[in-house]
Protein backbone atom coordinates (compact mmCIF):
# COMPACT_ATOMS: atom_id res chain seq x y z
CA UNK A 1 0.00 0.00 0.00
CA UNK A 2 2.83 2.41 0.69
CA UNK A 3 4.06 1.55 -2.90
CA UNK A 4 0.84 3.19 -4.45
CA UNK A 5 0.47 6.25 -1.93
CA UNK A 6 3.98 6.61 -3.54
CA UNK A 7 3.20 5.83 -7.14
CA UNK A 8 -0.30 8.14 -6.80
CA UNK A 9 1.13 11.33 -4.99
CA UNK A 10 4.60 11.45 -6.82
CA UNK A 11 2.28 11.02 -10.85
CA UNK A 12 0.23 13.32 -9.67
CA UNK A 13 0.39 15.40 -12.78
CA UNK A 14 0.83 12.49 -15.08
CA UNK A 15 -2.26 10.87 -13.77
CA UNK A 16 -4.27 14.13 -14.21
CA UNK A 17 -3.34 14.49 -17.29
CA UNK A 18 -4.24 10.46 -18.38
CA UNK A 19 -7.53 11.10 -17.04
CA UNK A 20 -8.18 14.23 -18.79
CA UNK A 21 -7.55 12.58 -21.99
CA UNK A 22 -9.77 9.57 -20.86
CA UNK A 23 -12.89 12.22 -20.08
CA UNK A 24 -11.87 13.92 -23.20
CA UNK A 25 -12.44 10.49 -25.13
CA UNK A 26 -15.38 9.45 -23.07
CA UNK A 27 -17.07 12.93 -24.03
CA UNK A 28 -16.84 12.55 -27.61
CA UNK A 29 -18.04 8.87 -27.11
CA UNK A 30 -21.24 10.40 -25.51
CA UNK A 31 -21.90 13.36 -27.91
CA UNK A 32 -21.59 10.56 -31.16
CA UNK A 33 -23.75 8.44 -29.54
CA UNK A 34 -26.27 11.19 -28.75
CA UNK A 35 -26.29 12.25 -32.34
CA UNK A 36 -26.89 8.43 -33.78
CA UNK A 37 -29.76 7.72 -30.86
CA UNK A 38 -31.61 11.75 -32.00
CA UNK A 39 -31.66 10.90 -36.03
CA UNK A 40 -31.96 7.18 -35.38
CA UNK A 41 -35.01 5.91 -37.69
CA UNK A 42 -35.28 2.38 -36.66
CA UNK A 43 -36.08 1.43 -33.05
CA UNK A 44 -32.84 -0.96 -33.36
CA UNK A 45 -30.78 2.26 -33.92
CA UNK A 46 -32.27 3.68 -31.20
CA UNK A 47 -31.59 0.52 -28.91
CA UNK A 48 -27.96 0.24 -30.08
CA UNK A 49 -26.79 3.91 -29.90
CA UNK A 50 -28.91 4.00 -26.29
CA UNK A 51 -26.64 1.43 -25.24
CA UNK A 52 -23.21 3.08 -26.64
CA UNK A 53 -25.13 6.18 -24.98
CA UNK A 54 -24.69 4.35 -21.31
CA UNK A 55 -21.34 3.15 -21.96
CA UNK A 56 -20.17 6.55 -22.40
CA UNK A 57 -21.80 8.05 -19.23
CA UNK A 58 -20.43 4.85 -17.15
CA UNK A 59 -16.85 5.68 -18.64
CA UNK A 60 -17.18 8.82 -17.68
CA UNK A 61 -18.55 8.54 -14.15
CA UNK A 62 -15.62 6.30 -13.41
CA UNK A 63 -13.39 8.85 -14.68
CA UNK A 64 -14.92 11.20 -11.80
CA UNK A 65 -14.11 8.70 -9.42
CA UNK A 66 -10.86 8.15 -10.59
CA UNK A 67 -10.30 11.77 -10.51
CA UNK A 68 -11.37 12.64 -7.00
CA UNK A 69 -9.72 9.22 -5.85
CA UNK A 70 -6.28 11.08 -6.73
CA UNK A 71 -7.07 14.58 -5.64
CA UNK A 72 -7.65 12.96 -2.28
CA UNK A 73 -4.83 10.94 -1.98
CA UNK A 74 -2.60 13.33 -3.36
CA UNK A 75 -3.76 16.41 -1.57
CA UNK A 76 -4.91 14.48 1.79
CA UNK A 77 -3.83 11.15 2.65
CA UNK A 78 0.16 11.31 0.65
CA UNK A 79 1.79 13.95 2.63
CA UNK A 80 0.26 12.79 6.01
CA UNK A 81 1.83 9.73 5.87
CA UNK A 82 5.53 9.44 8.05
CA UNK A 83 8.46 8.96 5.89
CA UNK A 84 9.40 5.76 7.59
CA UNK A 85 6.32 4.21 5.53
CA UNK A 86 8.09 4.90 2.51
CA UNK A 87 11.44 3.72 3.36
CA UNK A 88 12.33 0.72 1.02
CA UNK A 89 13.11 -3.26 1.87
CA UNK A 90 14.68 -4.08 -1.11
CA UNK A 91 14.07 -8.14 -1.99
CA UNK A 92 17.49 -9.39 -1.38
CA UNK A 93 19.32 -11.43 -3.88
CA UNK A 94 21.04 -14.19 -1.73
CA UNK A 95 23.63 -14.75 -4.41
CA UNK A 96 24.88 -11.50 -4.87
CA UNK A 97 27.51 -10.59 -3.31
CA UNK A 98 27.10 -7.23 -1.10
CA UNK A 99 29.67 -4.27 -2.08
CA UNK A 100 30.50 -4.11 1.40
CA UNK A 101 29.71 -0.42 1.79
CA UNK A 102 28.13 0.16 5.28
CA UNK A 103 25.68 2.78 6.51
CA UNK A 104 27.20 5.52 9.06
CA UNK A 105 24.63 3.16 11.66
CA UNK A 106 26.93 0.51 11.14
CA UNK A 107 30.17 2.07 11.58
CA UNK A 108 28.75 3.78 14.16
CA UNK A 109 27.63 0.54 15.69
CA UNK A 110 31.31 -1.07 15.28
CA UNK A 111 33.17 1.71 16.52
CA UNK A 112 31.29 1.33 19.58
CA UNK A 113 31.59 -2.41 20.28
CA UNK A 114 34.68 -3.71 22.50
CA UNK A 115 36.94 -6.19 20.42
CA UNK A 116 37.78 -9.65 22.17
CA UNK A 117 41.18 -10.62 22.54
CA UNK A 118 41.90 -12.52 19.40
CA UNK A 119 41.55 -16.54 19.42
CA UNK A 120 43.29 -18.96 17.65
CA UNK A 121 40.03 -20.45 16.64
CA UNK A 122 37.89 -16.57 15.90
CA UNK A 123 37.74 -15.58 12.48
CA UNK A 124 38.69 -13.68 10.04
CA UNK A 125 36.31 -10.22 10.15
CA UNK A 126 34.22 -11.65 12.40
CA UNK A 127 32.37 -8.95 15.65
CA UNK A 128 31.52 -9.98 18.67
CA UNK A 129 27.26 -9.51 19.16
CA UNK A 130 27.29 -7.91 15.31
CA UNK A 131 28.42 -10.67 12.68
CA UNK A 132 29.63 -14.08 14.11
CA UNK A 133 30.12 -17.76 13.72
CA UNK A 134 30.63 -19.57 16.92
CA UNK A 135 30.59 -22.70 15.45
CA UNK A 136 31.72 -24.40 13.76
CA UNK A 137 35.05 -22.64 14.80
CA UNK A 138 37.85 -21.74 12.66
CA UNK A 139 40.32 -24.95 12.08
CA UNK A 140 37.37 -27.59 12.74
CA UNK A 141 36.82 -30.81 11.13
CA UNK A 142 33.44 -31.13 9.83
CA UNK A 143 31.35 -33.78 8.68
CA UNK A 144 28.12 -34.73 7.68
CA UNK A 145 25.53 -32.00 8.65
CA UNK A 146 26.64 -29.36 10.46
CA UNK A 147 24.82 -26.58 12.47
CA UNK A 148 25.95 -23.20 11.99
CA UNK A 149 26.15 -20.63 15.12
CA UNK A 150 26.71 -17.46 15.69
CA UNK A 151 25.18 -14.12 15.69
CA UNK A 152 23.87 -11.51 13.28
CA UNK A 153 22.13 -9.10 14.90
CA UNK A 154 23.07 -5.05 12.93
CA UNK A 155 21.37 -1.78 13.23
CA UNK A 156 18.39 -1.98 10.15
CA UNK A 157 18.57 -5.53 9.94
CA UNK A 158 17.51 -6.97 6.60
CA UNK A 159 19.08 -10.32 5.89
CA UNK A 160 22.10 -12.69 6.48
CA UNK A 161 23.09 -15.73 4.31
CA UNK A 162 26.40 -18.08 4.64
CA UNK A 163 28.46 -19.39 1.74
CA UNK A 164 31.53 -21.85 1.21
CA UNK A 165 34.37 -21.66 -1.09
CA UNK A 166 37.38 -24.05 -1.23
CA UNK A 167 40.57 -22.71 0.62
CA UNK A 168 41.85 -19.48 -1.49
CA UNK A 169 38.93 -19.25 -4.00
CA UNK A 170 36.50 -16.65 -5.00
CA UNK A 171 34.00 -18.76 -5.72
CA UNK A 172 31.10 -18.84 -3.47
CA UNK A 173 28.51 -20.67 -2.99
CA UNK A 174 25.67 -19.77 -1.44
CA UNK A 175 24.26 -22.44 1.60
CA UNK A 176 21.19 -20.79 3.01
CA UNK A 177 19.67 -17.67 4.43
CA UNK A 178 17.64 -16.30 6.78
CA UNK A 179 15.26 -13.02 7.33
CA UNK A 180 15.54 -12.91 11.00
CA UNK A 181 18.29 -11.61 13.28
CA UNK A 182 20.44 -13.96 15.47
CA UNK A 183 22.08 -13.46 18.90
CA UNK A 184 24.18 -16.32 19.66
CA UNK A 185 21.86 -19.10 18.27
CA UNK A 186 20.90 -21.39 15.17
CA UNK A 187 21.76 -19.54 11.91
CA UNK A 188 21.40 -22.91 9.69
CA UNK A 189 22.25 -25.95 8.64
CA UNK A 190 25.50 -26.82 6.18
CA UNK A 191 25.41 -30.63 5.09
CA UNK A 192 29.07 -31.32 3.56
CA UNK A 193 28.28 -34.45 2.72
CA UNK A 194 28.48 -33.36 -1.34
CA UNK A 195 31.72 -31.91 -0.61
CA UNK A 196 35.04 -33.97 -1.43
CA UNK A 197 37.39 -33.84 1.68
CA UNK A 198 39.76 -30.55 1.91
CA UNK A 199 40.26 -26.87 3.59
CA UNK A 200 37.21 -24.95 2.81
CA UNK A 201 35.86 -21.73 4.16
CA UNK A 202 32.90 -20.94 5.27
CA UNK A 203 31.19 -16.95 5.71
CA UNK A 204 28.48 -14.97 6.93
CA UNK A 205 27.42 -12.00 5.66
CA UNK A 206 24.57 -9.42 7.12
CA UNK A 207 23.12 -7.19 5.47
CA UNK A 208 20.40 -4.14 6.45
CA UNK A 209 17.38 -3.07 5.27
CA UNK A 210 19.03 -0.77 2.34
CA UNK A 211 20.84 -3.70 0.58
CA UNK A 212 24.20 -2.36 2.58
CA UNK A 213 26.37 -5.24 4.01
CA UNK A 214 28.81 -5.31 6.79
CA UNK A 215 32.31 -6.82 6.23
CA UNK A 216 32.22 -10.60 6.36
CA UNK A 217 33.25 -12.97 8.97
CA UNK A 218 35.03 -15.72 7.59
CA UNK A 219 35.92 -19.35 9.32
CA UNK A 220 38.38 -21.67 7.78
CA UNK A 221 37.52 -25.70 7.92
CA UNK A 222 38.12 -28.59 6.96
CA UNK A 223 35.92 -31.04 5.68
CA UNK A 224 36.79 -34.90 6.80
CA UNK A 225 35.47 -37.60 4.77
CA UNK A 226 32.08 -39.13 5.53
CA UNK A 227 32.58 -42.53 7.86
Amino acid sequence: MPAIYRFLGTHEVLIYILLSTGAMFGLRWLWRSWNEWRHAVYSLEREFALRRMGQAVASLALIVVLFFAELITATFIFPSLPASMFVATPTPDFLATPTGTISPELATAIAMTPRPAVRGDAGEGCVADLVNISAPRSGQEVRGTVEIRGTVDIPEFGFYKYEVAARDSDSWATIAAGREAVLDGTLGQWDTSALPPGDYQLRLIASDNQGRALPACIVSVRVSPQS
